[in-house]
């Protein structure tokens, strides 16, 4: 599901370099790409670009204008990189024929937003940070047969070097209609140098700058424009007033000399392995070492594939720079399966350290290791799209740097090992404070340093290691510096940058960076509404121009909020002590009959009525709601003839069932190939067929069951991992993941998994049962009852029906069947009952915005379904999810002897997107909340409207 979105791939600009020699990577083309053969292509009907250099800083806004052929309205999804120090500090939207400016939010509660605005049919849209410096933005609708602007803003410290500083305009966009660039330079001495494709570009003086003007149209746009300005060697300062404070940025030149550093004598090679690491471009990676490794001449590599889970390490011995084994080693590496960068450890007698990754760590747990001081470690990409600023504050913080590793100068990553540039020993400040010092080098012999001022005047003193000598910088800084308007966000981006190292030890920082400078972060995005009510109704400060009444409107809707929260448990109440009384009554029991022939194919067509049965049945409403106590007390449950006790079922009041699923086998033209290899060379053919299928998660769903059933568990897994690096952040694809890793035995795997998507989507109650459940089969029952209970205490929305009472049954069963006491003081009394069944059926599915139906056929042919959700034999269906996720549950305490057959129906979608097949996961549980308590699972996949499929069934013994 991880490709339902109409995407576009859309880079923006280009990488300033960390290294003397500067090089940069070739942006990636923009595609706009259909996502059916249906559905044409987004066209980018006008193009407009104006970019302002200014000494050693530049700021450019990019406005596109999207043009949807189709006859039907979507949702817009571009993703796109940028590079390391571009940040994007502004977008807005069309609305209404004037551009809304975005305003920051959490970034879980702005895809929440985002996607509920979605379901009303209004105007949202939502930018956000996937993964390091990668962005999604998601723009509905866009109308059948017409357009929606976007305007995008992002600024940059230039790399310098040599009194140039270089500014870099990719326009790799492909099919444009009308391209409009325009280009200022500030404070230039002579004429900016113009170099790539668009020779025709000329520098004017006007108006004391340099302007270029470019208009084309009908074209496909390509190749950069590379700019390059003469700015000198003299220190520059700046200052900008922004929230209500005095922020300075200074840039100070540094000649340098240039200190040797000790050779390793053992050399730690990390290669990065993942299924994403194939995008680097390893050739030029390949002959940067061999540059390297001719000057170190003799030394020890010690190298560790990283991927889902490190490989066993090699050791070569490399002697006259002979190097050719390890080469073979890394020419013959298949890259495959997650990126779980953290996972690995380093030795002791190590001298230096060589990353070699995209920086995409997207699997597993904990932090990265820490080195002893005499160590160091160098990060190292020559990927467009990796996450430098990741990369780049691992390195600093262990002695290294970060490399940008470029096919045209090989040599100078040999340089960057070799040479140790001058570096921040220490700071101290007079009258400013939250000094920060971008990379700690001299980068192109410029020296950044930015912080916030305390008072009119102030004084740093920056220590400096330059080579063999010690120097000392003395900095006078005044409130009357010339003003820049990227003085405080590039303090933003440089702190935000001292941060990734650990990113996560440092949310709430990084959430605050975001929401006070406005800028997208990895835990805060840029949203645009189309009300005041909206703004209102989430609780999501307006832009500026909305405030005041924003804030008087707010008041009083605080108020019908607390009111809400405080009804919202007695209402779950209600709705467990229904399911209570549901679970008291004894219902007549079927004698057993022939169990009817069932097809083990498809069915398609309308869903059939339900078996006639007893009034009880009859009486129950099909109405949908948040909670449900009318229409379940229309069930008229008979006065109890049994007393709800703490005991336990015995053994002998439980029949003996059977169960067994039907397995389900996909048609795809790769699986008889699959199915077919023996053991040992089925991992060598799926590898063959990957690049056919990569971007198709059935493909590794399936290609990992066939080596489960082989005996091939740990390849298995790693071909599941590969979910994790399809599309950053999606959280149905994520899910998927983490269900087929409790399948598949491995719950230690799937808990960071699901407390990824908690992260994503907390606003659903599916992500906390989800992680409840997994940190369950951990054996953390503490911690599962707490997260589980989290989606009993909190307010849902409306398409989430009754999903409490659900989770409480869960909750129970493992109260009950835990070894040691739990804590359960936080749990409401009137909620701490186990309701154990004979049988339970579970179904949930991937996909939002959509209605899968569960069906269970009794031995006499009556259909429990949302249609029958109460059946004459006490069989209990629970409320029909039209919205997504599920889960639907089918209970029965008392199951009358015979079959139970089990199906899955896929009703229909809401979705404002393109949508593909819908996964769903059916679990069948029997002796449930007993110490018999059995489980089984199954993963199938659902296209068509209306398609049904045979599961499986329950056979109970007479």
């Amino acid at each position: 599901m991880f490709n339902r979105f109409l995407s576009a791939a859309l880079l923006l600009l280009a990488c300033p370099l960390t290294h003397a020699t500067r090089f940069m990577p070739e942006p990636r083309p923009v595609r706009l790409m259909p996502t059916q053969a249906a559905t044409q292509p987004i066209e980018l009907q006008q193009l407009t670009v104006n970019a302002v250099v200014s000494g050693n800083m530049a700021q450019t806004t990019v406005r596109m204008v999207f043009y949807n052929p189709n006859p039907r309205q979507l949702e817009g999804n571009l993703q796109f990189p940028l590079l390391e120090g571009q940040q994007i500090n502004a977008f807005a939207l069309d609305i209404g024929g004037k551009m809304r400016p975005a305003v920051p939010v959490e970034k879980e509660r702005g895809r929440a937003v985002f996607e509920e605005i979605v379901r009303r049919r209004v105007d949202p849209a939502l930018l956000e940070v996937t993964q390091g410096n990668n962005f999604k933005l998601r723009v509905y609708p866009i109308m059948a047969r017409r357009t929606r602007t976007v305007e995008l803003t992002y600024g940059e410290a230039l790399p310098h070097n040599g009194g140039l500083s270089t500014y870099r305009l990719p326009l790799e966009y492909g099919k444009v209609r009308n391209m409009d660039v325009t280009i200022r330079v500030n404070g230039a001495a002579t004429a900016p140098v113009v170099d790539g494709l668009e020779t025709g570009l000329h520098f004017e003086s006007r108006a004391g700058a340099y302007e270029a003007h470019m208009r084309r149209q009908d074209v496909t746009a390509s190749g950069n424009i590379v700019i390059q300005t003469g700015t000198g060697s003299k220190a520059r300062l700046y200052t900008e007033k922004r929230l209500g404070e005095s922020w300075f940025l200074a840039e100070i030149p540094v000649a340098q000399a240039m200190e040797r550093r000790t050779p390793a004598h053992i050399l730690g090679l990390l290669w990065d392995s993942s299924g994403s690491a194939e995008k680097r471009d390893i050739n030029a990676e390949l002959a940067s070492l061999d540059q390297y490794f001719r000057a170190l001449g003799s030394v020890q590599v010690r190298l560790t594939r990283l991927r889902d889970r490190p490989e066993e390490r090699q050791v070569f011995d490399i002697r006259g720079g002979d190097w050719s084994a390890l080469r073979r080693a890394l020419e013959s590496t298949r890259y495959d399966g997650a990126s779980a960068l953290n996972d690995w450890k380093p030795d002791a007698d190590v001298d230096q350290y060589l990353l070699f990754s995209d920086g995409l760590s997207n699997y597993g747990a904990g932090k990265a290791p820490v080195l002893a001081p005499h160590q160091s470690l160098f990060a190292l990409t020559s990927s467009p799209s990796a996450d430098t600023g990741r990369l780049a504050a691992l390195a600093e913080r262990h002695h290294g740097r970060f490399i940008w590793i470029d096919q045209r100068a090989p040599a100078s990553m040999t340089a960057a090992l070799t040479f140790m540039p001058a570096r921040v020993e220490h700071v101290s400040a007079t009258g400013a404070t939250d000094i920060q010092v971008g990379t700690g080098t001299a980068e192109g012999g410029m020296l950044r340093i930015a912080g916030r001022l305390l008072a009119p005047d102030a004084a740093l003193s920056v220590t400096l290691a330059n080579g063999a000598k010690t120097d000392i910088v003395k900095l006078q800084v005044s409130a009357d510096a010339p003003q820049h308007p990227l003085a405080a966000l590039t303090w933003a981006a440089l702190r935000l940058r001292a941060l990734e190292a650990d990113a996560d030890l440092h949310r709430a920082e990084i959430a605050r960076i975001g929401r006070r400078f406005g800028i997208p972060t990895r835990d805060t995005s840029l949203i645009v509404l189309e009300t005041l009510d909206d703004y209102v109704r989430y609780e999501i400060e307006p832009p500026a121009d909305y405030l005041d009444a924003w804030h008087k409107r707010k008041e009083l809707l605080s108020a019908d909020r607390r009111a809400a929260r405080v009804k919202h448990l007695d209402e779950v109440v209600m709705s467990f002590q229904n399911r209570t009384a549901w679970w008291n009554t004894l219902f007549p029991r079927a004698r057993a009959k022939a169990a009817p022939e069932f097809s083990q194919g498809y069915l398609r067509g309308a869903m059939p009525a339900p078996a006639a049965s007893a009034p009880l049945a009859a009486n129950v409403s099909g109405e949908l709601a948040r909670f449900s106590p009318a229409a379940d007390a229309k069930m008229a449950f008979k006065p109890a003839l049994q007393r709800l006790t703490s005991e336990k079922m015995s053994e002998k009041s439980m029949p003996a069932i059977g169960m067994g699923l039907k397995k389900w086998v996909p048609n795809a033209p790769y699986i008889r190939r699959l199915r077919d290899a023996d053991p040992g060379t089925a991992y060598a053919i799926y590898l063959d067929q990957k690049p056919d299928y990569a971007n198709s998660s059935a493909f590794y769903l399936d290609a990992a069951d066939i080596l489960l059933e082989k005996g091939q568990r740990d390849l298995a897994l790693r071909v599941l991992s590969n979910l994790a690096e399809m599309d950053l952040e999606n959280r149905a694809v994520l899910r998927i993941l983490g269900y087929r890793l409790l399948q598949a035995g491995a719950p230690q795997l799937a808990v960071p998994v699901f407390e990824k998507v908690l992260r994503l989507a907390g606003e659903e109650p599916q992500s906390w049962r989800d992680l409840g459940l997994a940190l369950a089969a951990t054996g953390r029952t503490q911690e599962a009852i707490d997260t589980l209970y989290e989606v009993v205490e909190r307010p849902w929305n409306g398409r989430f029906p009754d999903i409490e009472t659900i989770v409480l049954a869960e909750i129970n069963a493992i109260v009950a069947a835990s070894a040691k006491p739990l804590d359960v003081r936080r749990i409401d009394p009137r909620l701490r009952a186990n309701l154990p069944l004979d049988l339970r059926v579970l179904l949930t599915w991937d996909a939002d915005n959509s209605d899968m139906d569960l069906w269970v056929t009794a031995p006499d042919g009556e259909r429990s379904s949302y249609e029958n959700r109460m059946s004459s034999r006490g069989a209990r269906m629970s409320n029909d999810f039209t919205g997504g996720y599920g889960p639907e549950e089918f209970s029965l305490r008392r199951a009358a002897p015979g079959k139970y057959r089990i199906e899955a129906n896929y009703y229909g979608n809401s979705q404002q997107v393109v949508a593909g097949a819908t996964t769903l996961q059916v679990k069948l549980f029997t002796a449930f909340g007993t110490p018999r308590q059995k489980e089984q699972s199954i993963t199938l996949r659902l296209k068509e409207r209306s398609e049904t499929v045979f599961v499986g069934e329950f056979e109970v013994k007479p």
